[in-house]
């Protein structure tokens, strides 16, 4: 059951990638239109990076020693944090907003009061996301190089 559950995650983190790593080109149609245009190459870069960042997840989830639960704890964080990552820098870039979170991209912009609220929250949560599904991935090949080790020492 672990290994269906985990060659489907591995799946979706791909199929997902280059779903977002579409999307990321897409945005980059809407740069002149923007805004803030800088901010909005900011969120073309994020949708492209972080498409290829889920798809190289796909890639090595199939090798992580954890549990299921931490599976499927690291895959919705993943997917949160990329899709987030996207998508708050893209609303940044709509409404001439996030200056205080990000001073370089946000080109000095500040939003309501709301707005500000709004990308605080999203960078703030997608940054503590990646964070853990960054851990955990160390912590699943941390787990398998120790598996490893202990069969080759009995062989």
């Amino acid at each position: 059951m672990k290994d269906e559950i985990r060659l489907d995650y591995d799946h979706k983190l791909i199929k997902y990638g280059a779903l977002l790593f579409l999307i990321g080109l897409l945005t980059g149609f809407l740069i002149p239109g923007l805004e803030n245009p800088r901010m909005g190459l900011s969120s073309h870069l994020e949708g492209v990076q972080n498409g290829m960042l889920l798809m190289i997840f796909g890639v090595i989830w199939p090798k992580l020693s954890l549990n299921s639960g931490m599976l499927k704890t690291g895959y919705i964080l993943a997917l949160f944090g990329a899709y987030a990552n996207w998508f708050t820098t893209l609303l940044a870039a709509f409404w001439g907003a996030g200056s205080e979170m990000m001073p370089i991209a946000g080109n000095s912009m500040q939003g309501t009061l709301v707005q500000e609220i709004i990308i605080k929250f999203g960078l703030i949560s997608l940054s503590i996301s990646m964070i853990i599904v960054s851990v955990l991935i160390l912590l699943g090949l941390k787990k398998k190089l120790i598996v490893d080790n202990r069969q080759n020492n009995r062989l």
